[in-house]
This record gives C-alpha cells, structure tokens and sequence, in this order.
C-alpha cells in the first residue's frame, strides 16, 4: 500500500467559472508541484476536457480521473468519477440529454471551450453548463452507479449548491460513496455537529477554479497505486 495524495475536484477553462489558466499542461504542472498523485477533471456537466488533462497526466506522471460536477434538479452539486473512456461517452450522453436546450451567453457567463496541451481549440459547448439537469439526485445516483462509477456529493456544507443548503440534511440510504467538504471546513468539527454521518468516509478537495487553488487541500488514500481501482477500494474499505 501507498498514501496517495488526491483533489478530486478540479475545474478547467471549460466550465464557465474557471480561469483561463485552467488549461490541461497548467492543471498538471501545478499537481505536480504540489505533490499530487491521483486528480478528477470535474467541470460544470460535461466530461470533453477530460481526455486531454489525461494524455497530459500519463506523460507526466500524474493519474487523471474522468469526472463531472453535476447540478441536480434540486440545484444540488454532486460529484462522479469514472474509470475509461467508454464510461465518460456514456456519462456524457447522459449529462447531454439531460442538460437544458438553454444557450450559452459568454459575455455574462464566460467562454466553455476545451483545448489541448498548447490551449488550441478542440471544441465548444453551446449550452449553458452550469445549469441544473433534469435528473435527481436519487436518478443521478442510480446512473452513475449503473455504469460503474463513483458518486460523491459535493461541498455537501456549503451555504448554496449543496445537500445541507437545498435538502437541509443528508437523506438517509443515499447510495453515495463518500461525501466531500470543502476546503473551508474541518472534518472532525463537522461531524462532531453531524454525527449522524460518521458512516461516510468524508473526504476534501479544492473544488478549484484558478490553478494557484489546485492541491489547496487534498485527501490521502492508502491503495496499491493510483488510479479509479484504488479510489474504489479504498472507499468500499470506509464502509466495512
């Protein structure tokens, strides 16, 4: 077993709150630089600027995770990672058919293009993604288990966007594998005040936007090596 240092929650230049620094060769140098092993690219509902942070990632020793922020009908910010390529196109078609028909307005809300290593223009996304789907949380939930991914509910503390903010609690029988704060929280103390979640294996990431952010907190794993397999494992582990 290895500790892997892991932030799970990074966004890049295509969600249309990230900073334009948040290319795949900058994502992966600052990882590097702070240490990090195992990363998600997990932009506002879509999985397309995945692929090239993980070519980037092979080449320079770092494990990219496919992933996507996706906002439930509750307006509810959940997390989920999956493994291959096959995976991502169907959690892809998925966030597509669901995401609203609502079109982008980048002067108001910022550009959502995904780019390559020399941040050269690979495609754009015409719909507005931080919008929320039109699934639930329970629907979510159940597709992303369905096609063998991971379900984590995101900054599930924060004030807006989250579980405790659009629910109030944490439902009960809730099929995620874990759940995130965020970095402005400290776990012991919130599940001091929540122990009715101390079954959850809780976990922290940077939920960055700007690339200064990325590493700002992280999560470490014991597994056999980096990669979805150990994430996996290690998370079943918390629950046994």
């Amino acid at each position: 077993m290895i500790c892997v240092k892991a932030d799970l929650h990074i966004h890049t230049f295509l969600s249309p709150c990230g900073d334009m620094g948040m290319t795949p060769l900058n994502i992966i140098q600052r990882a590097k630089k702070k240490g990090l092993g195992l990363i998600a690219v997990t932009d506002h509902n879509t999985t397309h600027q995945g692929p090239e942070v993980r070519r980037v990632g092979l080449r320079e020793g770092i494990c990219v995770l496919y992933g996507a922020e996706i906002t439930t009908r509750e307006e509810v910010h959940c997390l989920a990672y999956v493994e291959t390529e096959e995976q991502r196109e169907k959690l892809q078609e998925f966030l597509d058919t669901y995401l609203p028909r609502i079109p982008n307005e980048p002067e108001i809300f910022g550009y959502q293009f995904w780019v390559d290593e020399n941040e050269q223009v690979l495609g754009e996304a015409p719909y507005l993604l931080i919008s929320a789907i039109d699934r639930s949380i329970d629907q979510t939930a159940a597709f992303v288990r369905s096609i063998g991914g991971l379900f984590v509910p995101a900054h599930i503390e924060r004030p807006r966007n989250s579980l405790l903010s659009q629910l109030g609690f944490v439902p009960a029988g809730l099929p995620a594998d874990a759940l995130e704060l965020s970095r402005f929280s400290d776990p012991e103390t919130f599940l001091q005040k929540n122990p009715y979640l101390d079954s959850y294996m809780i976990i922290q990431s940077s939920d960055a936007h700007y690339p200064d952010d990325i590493g700002a907190v992280h999560t470490a794993f014991r597994m056999q090596e980096a990669g979805f397999e150990g994430l996996k494992n290690a998370m079943k582990r918390s629950h046994e």
